[in-house]
Formats: C-alpha cells, structure tokens, sequence
C-alpha cells in the first residue's frame, strides 16, 4: 500500500527540466496556443531566436521589414481571429518601432503580447549599445508592462501577459526580458496558464438592479436609439446583442469599430455614426428619448460638442470598462460587465416592440442623404473617379464577405460608409489612434488570422508609402493581399479640411508619389493602374480572382470630399450634407 502511495505520489510531481529562459519562451507560446508570431530579430533577442530555430515546425515566424509593422499585422491578426496576437523585438530601436503599435492597440482594445529582447541586467541604466527604457516608455500606453531579469520569472510573467491581455478589455501587454534571463538555465516544472491575479478585475460584478432599471426605461421609451461598438464584437456578443435589438425593435448605428457587428442590410442597422457618419443616426441622436450605448466609449468623433450632446435623453451604458462609464457622457443608468452577460438578462426583461414611426424617420433622413450625397457620389457625372464608386463595385463583386482593412484618411471614412458585411470580424482599421500605414501590415496579419477569407486592404497614396516596404512580407511568404489603392494625389482628409475652414490654403498636402505597379513588381507582385471607369468593374475582377497577392491602383478625383461632415466644435445635429 506504501508502494502504491509512494508511486502516485511521484506520479503526480510535474516532470523538472533544466532549460534556458528562451526555450521557456518557447514552451509557453505553445502551452498557450500560438501558431504565428510576427517580429525582428537583433542583438538583444538573439537567443530567443536562437531557441525558435528548433520550434519552426510548430511556431511559424513571419519576418516584418520594420517593428512597426509586426504590431500592426499582430493586431490585424488579434481582430481578425479573436486571438491574441504575438510580437517578437530587440531592444533600443526595436522596441521603441513598436510604440506607434502599442498605442493603437491600446486606444483600440486590441489583445497583443509583445516580447522584446533588453540588454544584460548588469548594464541597465548605464546607456549600454541599444539600451532603451521601454517599460517606462510604454507604460501609457500598454494595459501591463512587466521586465523579467531572472529565468524563473518568464512562465509567470507570461502566463500573466496572456491573461490580462486577452481578459476583460482587451490590450497590449510587453514583456521586456534581459538578454542574460534568456540565456540563464533553470528548473521548469511545466507551465500554469493564468486565471486570477488578485489585483486585476477584468469583469465588474453584474447589479440585477440595473439591468431592471435599464429594461424599465426601454420599455417606456418612444423613441429608443442603440449605439454599438467593438465591445460586441470583443466580446463575441454578436448573436445576443441581434436578439436584443431585434426583441425590442430599436434603430442601431455602429462607431467605425462596431461595423460588421451586425450585417449591413439588417433591418434595423441605420448606419454610421461620428463626424462622417450617416445623416439620420447624428441627426436624430438629439432627438431620441432613451439612448442606449453597448461597448462603446463615446468617443469625441462620434459625440462632437458634449454639451449638446443628447440633452434630452435618458443615458443606459453597458460596458465592461467601468472607467468609460460618466467618463465622457453622463449616465442615467450604468450597466456595468460583460455584454455577453448583461445583454441575455437585459433582453429577457424588455417588451417586444416595433417602433415602426421611429425607425420610418431614419429612412426619411437616409433618403435625404441618398438625393444630395449619396447618388452623386456613388455615380459621379464628371469623368474622374469617386472613392465611392470603386466601393460599390468592389461590394457587388464581394457580395460583402471580404475582410476589408483600411488605411487613416478619406478612403477610410468612405470605405467604412459603403462597405458592405455579412459578418463579424470583417472590418480592420486604425480608429482611436487613426495611424497612417496601419493598413498594408494590417491587412497581412489580418489574412494569417483568417486565412480562407478573401482580405482586401483599401490604402490611400499617403498611408501607403509609410509601410509599402511590408510588400516584402509578402513576397517572402506569400499572403494573398489585394492592395486597392485609391489614389487622388493629395493627403486628401487634410485637404478637406484646409478647403472648408482654411480657405483653401493648401499646406504641404501636395503628395507626389512613385510609380507603385512598378515598386510591387519589384517585389514580386503583379499589378496594374487604371484611370478609366469603364477598366473598374474588370479590374477589381481581375485583382479579387488573382491567387496571390495583386495591387490594384485607381485614380480618383484629386478634390473630393467626404460628406456628411460634423465640423469640430459643432453637435451632432450641424452635421452638414454639402
């Protein structure tokens, strides 16, 4: 019986190994499920490295042509797989390449674990070759940032990393390691995911007596709005939060993060909200009597002046970031936790409703829009080309199941106006941080995070030649991007705005661009420019049937603007049509 005992209890103990800190790396990134890992090798990391070069059959490491664009294509692959995205760089100048990324991740709620390489613990802070301070440098804009010096640290660190990364709301977290932690043997007694830090909340306790408050105020209301956000989507709440609205019968506009949320030809999907959103969704912001918000931030393009800002309405805010709740907009109800909760006990609780006379009204402000905006941008009369257009053809030939990522500026308000989705996790673009030369890295993440679904990276002329270097990421390896540039030779959003409030003066918004089919078949992509209305349709055929990666350049209208446009320090309701 003794024996027995005895056996069992060696049994249970974890197998010990005495490994470096760079094979621990390793073994965690796997225990966690990572398959992809986007990065840069250097000095400080090399022995990272040196221990991935025995793990390539089961860790796929995609080569970036700058730190930037790891982060970048890490988030295009956090949003399009519902993943946490992995990021690997060395010290110095790698890891300071990845603020840009970092903040965008962080302003956006997008998972990432970044990995950077740091010099000898012995040298911190005495201005060693490439010595950076990355944890101070990033800790504003990381959710958690932690530096291990010490082996035994790195499956803790880590298991942390992933947790807090990929818990609550989601965000960047970096893990700065010495080099000599990387090199250092020690005892690893196998790896622990991370479920509970004492000190991290990630999901705030539901109140049942809000959710009653909120539902009491919904069914009373004549007039309910819903505004949604990435919340639904990070919170993979796409199939409750359709019941809900579906249930109750409210208009639904989504911010740039929510699109694809919820399909684009429901019934109830009234449009875009924000400074270049749809006319009925600002519009009438001023006029409903419950407004409901559901993980979103109201955020200062969405809200325009705060003071006149839905005056007249009851506030419900669900959100499972209790800092957003009052932040901004004032509260008449706070529903705080997670959507995938909160949302199933709110629906139970409302009436079922229709609300056909409010919801006729967002049709009748979507007519307005289609008469002055819409029908002339989507069939321009003159002969160059509208960003609109190129839109509605590129639907008509994806039928709205493309993933589409947008580059910051003209193209992407107008992409995020007329696309058109079928599903979740469709729509990939920089929207608090709003970076140029987000979309090209973006998009090659975005196609290894959903590799059977066609990936199209919509990028004006400015934001392309920011990253354009990452066309050698495709070459080496071979993601299918369609790279749809849509060219007016001008840093058009600023031009925009240097014609309606700066009389036109036009300062340094003139850019002149290189031959880009050219630059692409440099790096092994086929390509073609087209000018003529009349190629479009064929081109865009041309570029979606093409088994690798294709760019696709059209000319458009070198003065167009995009309407409607709420001015800065105007409501809502000033938005203009012309």
């Amino acid at each position: 019986m003794e024996t027995l005992e005895l056996i069992k209890e060696e049994t249970a103990k974890p197998k010990v190994e005495n490994i470096s800190g760079s094979e621990a790396v390793m073994r965690v990134l796997m225990a966690e499920g990572v398959e992809t890992i986007f990065g840069y090798p250097g000095g400080a990391i090399m022995p990272i490295y040196d221990a991935l070069f025995d793990h390539d059959d089961t860790l796929k490491h995609i080569l970036v042509r700058h730190e930037q664009g790891a982060i970048h294509a890490a988030q295009g692959f956090a949003r399009t797989s519902g993943k946490t995205g992995v990021v690997f760089a060395t010290s110095g100048p790698g890891a300071t390449n990845l603020v840009t990324g970092l903040a965008d991740a962080q302003i956006d709620s997008t998972p990432v674990v970044c990995i950077t390489g740091q010099v000898f613990a012995h040298l911190l802070g005495t201005d060693a070759f490439q010595e950076t301070d990355v944890i101070n440098i990033t800790t504003p804009i990381t959710k958690w940032n932690y530096q291990v010096t010490d082996a035994n640290e790195i499956p803790s660190a880590l298991a942390k990393a992933f947790y807090i990364a990929s818990s609550g709301r989601p965000g960047p977290v970096l893990i700065d390691i010495t080099k000599n932690a990387q090199v250092q043997k020690f005892d690893f007694a196998g790896y622990k995911k991370c479920d509970h830090i004492r000190s991290y909340r990630p999901k705030p306790i539901v109140r049942k007596e809000y959710i009653e408050e909120a539902a009491k105020l919904i069914n009373e209301a004549k007039k309910p709005f819903v505004l949604f956000g990435q919340g639904v989507i990070l919170g993979k709440t796409e199939d409750e939060f359709k019941a809900f609205i579906e249930k109750a019968g409210i208009p639904s506009a989504w911010t740039i993060l929510g699109l694809s949320a919820l399909p684009t030809d429901h019934p109830l999907n009234v449009g875009m909200l924000g400074m270049h959103g749809n006319y009925g969704p600002n519009v009438l912001t001023n006029e409903c009597d419950v407004l409901i918000a559901i993980g979103m931030r109201f955020d200062d393009r969405v809200t325009g002046r705060l003071d006149k800002y839905a005056k007249q309405a009851k506030i419900i805010h669900l959100d499972i970031d209790p800092a957003e709740i009052d932040k901004n907009v004032k509260t008449t109800v706070p529903v705080w936790g997670d959507c995938k909760e909160t949302l199933p006990l709110l629906t139970e609780l409302v009436d079922r409703k229709e609300h056909r006379e409010w919801l006729a009204k967002f049709k009748e402000y979507t007519k307005q829009e289609e008469e002055i905006v819409i029908e002339k941008e989507m069939h321009p009369s003159g002969e160059e080309m509208s960003m609109a257009e190129v839109l509605d053809v590129l639907n008509e030939l994806t039928k709205g199941d493309a993933v589409i990522v947008t580059d910051v500026g003209q193209h992407q308000m107008v992409a995020c106006r007329y696309a058109k989705f079928n599903q979740s996790k469709s729509n990939i673009t920089s929207g608090g941080l709003g970076t140029m030369g987000f979309g090209l890295p973006a998009a090659i993440g975005a196609k290894y995070g959903a590799p059977e679904r066609q990936v199209v990276a919509i990028i004006g002329d400015g934001g392309f030649q920011m990253t354009l270097q990452e066309m050698g990421t495709i070459m080496q390896y071979g993601a299918a991007v369609k790279i749809l540039i849509l060219n007016n030779n001008f840093l058009g959003m600023v031009r925009q705005w240097q014609e309606l409030f700066n009389a036109k003066r036009y300062s340094f918004v003139d850019i002149q661009s290189p031959d880009f089919v050219t630059i692409a078949k440099g790096y092994g992509i086929e390509g073609k420019s087209i000018n003529d209305r009349k190629e479009l349709k064929a081109a865009l055929q041309q570029m979606l049937d093409y088994k690798d990666s294709y760019l696709l350049e059209v000319m458009v209208g070198k003065e167009n603007n995009v309407f409607p446009m709420v001015p800065q320090g105007c409501s809502v309701a000033e938005i203009r049509l012309k």
